[in-house]
C-alpha cells in the first residue's frame, strides 16, 4: 500500500517573538487527510502563533511544518498558501469587496483564474456554504452569521486541502452556529478548528489537541479529554455549567 501523506505535520516547532517572549517550546503533531481536529487551550497558550506558522505568516523558528509533504518555506510558499485556508475570527477581516461574488472571486482571480472557470469556482464555493442567492449583495448588508459563511466561501474558492478556523462559533446565534456546523461536517477537507467553544469541538471534531504553555499537553478523542476533570483543570479549560461531555454522541470520523 502506498503511504498516505499527512495533510499537516508539525515537528519540534519552537518560536520566540523579537521581544524575547517564547510562545512555542517544541510542538509535535500530525493531522491525517480528511481529519477534523480541534485545537484547544487557554488564552496565551500559543494557539494563534501555531496557526500563523501553518501557512508561513510566521517563520524563522526552530523545527519544521509540512503541508501535504511540502515544507513551509520560501520555495513552497505560494503552493502552501493555496493549500492552507485560514478563516479568521472576524469575517470583516476577509470581506472587503463591493459584492459577495467579488469577494469570493478575489483569491482565485489573483491566482490567474478567469472567465467561466472562475465563475464556476465562485458558484461552487457559495453553494457549499448555502450563500449562492446572496452573490450580488454587499457583504455589509448581511448578518454576522452570513458574513462568516461568505468568509468560509472565500477560502473554499481556493480549493484548499486544509481549512483552519479561528473561533468559528464566536458571536453566532444558535441557528447560525448549527448551520455552520452542518456546513463544516459536509466539507471534504481537513479541518483544524481553534476554539474555546468546547461543546462545538465535541460536536464537530472526533480528535482534539490541548496546547498549553507552548507545548501539546494532550492529544486524543475529544470526549475523553473533555471528560478528564483533572486535565481540564490543569489547563484552565472549563465546560459550560451543567454540560456533560459523556452525554453527547461522539462526532463521527470521516469514513
Amino acid at each position: 500500500m502506498v503511504p498516505v501523506t499527512a495533510s499537516l505535520e508539525v515537528s519540534g516547532l519552537a518560536f520566540a517573538y523579537p521581544d524575547g517572549h517564547q510562545a512555542l517550546f517544541g510542538v509535535d503533531f500530525s493531522v491525517a487527510r480528511g481529519e477534523r481536529v480541534a485545537l484547544l487551550g487557554p488564552n496565551g497558550a500559543g494557539k494563534t502563533t501555531l496557526v500563523l506558522h501553518l501557512n508561513g505568516i510566521l517563520t524563522g523558528g526552530a523545527g519544521t511544518v509540512k503541508v501535504a509533504g511540502l515544507p513551509v518555506d520560501k520555495r513552497n510558499m505560494a503552493e502552501v498558501r493555496r493549500r492552507v485556508g485560514i478563516v479568521f475570527q472576524d469575517p470583516d477581516d476577509q470581506l472587503f469587496m463591493p459584492t459577495v461574488r467579488e469577494d469570493v472571486a478575489f483569491g482565485p482571480a489573483a491566482a490567474g483564474l478567469k472567465g467561466p472557470e472562475l465563475e464556476a469556482r465562485v458558484e461552487r464555493a457559495l453553494e457549499r456554504v448555502g450563500m449562492a442567492e446572496f452573490r450580488d449583495r454587499p457583504p455589509h448588508h448581511l448578518s454576522f452569521g452570513q458574513r462568516r459563511r461568505v468568509a468560509v466561501a472565500t477560502v473554499l474558492a481556493m480549493e484548499p486541502e486544509i481549512l483552519v478556523l479561528d473561533e468559528p462559533s464566536s458571536n453566532l446565534d444558535p441557528a447560525s452556529r448549527r448551520e455552520l456546523a452542518d456546513i463544516l461536517r459536509s466539507l471534504d477537507v481537513t479541518v483544524l478548528m481553534v476554539t474555546h467553544d468546547l461543546p462545538y469541538a465535541l460536536e464537530l471534531c472526533p480528535r482534539s489537541l490541548i496546547l498549553s504553555d507552548g507545548v501539546i499537553a494532550a492529544d486524543g478523542p475529544t470526549g475523553e479529554l473533555l471528560s478528564d476533570e483533572e486535565l481540564m483543570r490543569a489547563h484552565r479549560l472549563e465546560l459550560p455549567f451543567g454540560f456533560d461531555p459523556r452525554s453527547v454522541p461522539v462526532a463521527p470520523a470521516r469514513p
